[in-house]
């Protein structure tokens, strides 16, 4: 199977992606392409924080030993941040436990990041306990709105442009639009192709 015409400009950019990973690897960060591993980094590296490395634990240190929960949304695409896809009351009572930066990406460009102590998240703890104890199942994914987030927490980094909220909600509406039209022309495309089957 011949490579894509693009190929070579991706070969071409392979040098500074090694050398990017490089330096996530120097931060705890062994893949930039998995678990937001571009983006932590960036973080880590705008806060001046250590990357704790594996997939168990908290997310970063400080100088001080304070360990951090790190996340992320690219409001082009959601309006909340993911916290975990197994939420149970262990993970709930290290929530609770560790400090906390949300960071606001545009695509891949952070605009803003914020602080919020854990007491500050206890509205969504106390739900998601109280959920977790009423089912005894673990949570998929609960979210914390955006929108929070900019109002409570303690603003650490801005890279001193405007966020425009209501361009980037213009932005997932198109994309939610956009990504329909593909699922029904998708879903047409079957039904016609059911029908000619049968006609013949």
């Amino acid at each position: 199977m011949a490579p894509h015409p693009d190929w070579e400009r991706l070969e071409k950019l392979m040098p500074a992606v090694r050398e990017f990973q490089s330096l996530a690897v120097e931060h705890g960060i062994d893949d930039v392409f998995q678990d937001n591993g571009g983006k932590i980094l960036q973080m880590l590296l705008a806060l001046n924080l250590q990357g704790i490395p594996g997939r168990e634990g908290n997310d970063a240190v400080d100088a001080d030993g304070h360990e951090y929960e790190l996340k992320s949304v690219n409001i082009w695409l959601t309006d909340s941040f993911s916290t975990n896809h197994h939420v149970n009351i262990p993970i709930i009572n290290k929530y609770r436990e560790v400090k906390w930066v949300f960071a606001i990406y545009e695509g891949i460009e952070m605009r803003r990041a914020y602080y919020l102590e854990p007491a500050q998240l206890e509205t969504y703890f106390s739900s998601w306990e109280a959920k977790w104890l009423e089912t005894k199942k673990d949570i998929n994914n609960p979210k914390i709105p955006r929108n929070f987030v900019m109002e409570a927490g303690t603003l650490l980094y801005t890279d001193q442009r405007e966020l425009d909220l209501a361009n980037a909600a213009a932005i997932r509406r198109a994309k939610t639009k956009a990504s329909a039209d593909r699922r029904a022309a998708k879903k047409k495309a079957q039904a016609d192709l059911i029908e000619s089957q049968a006609a013949e």
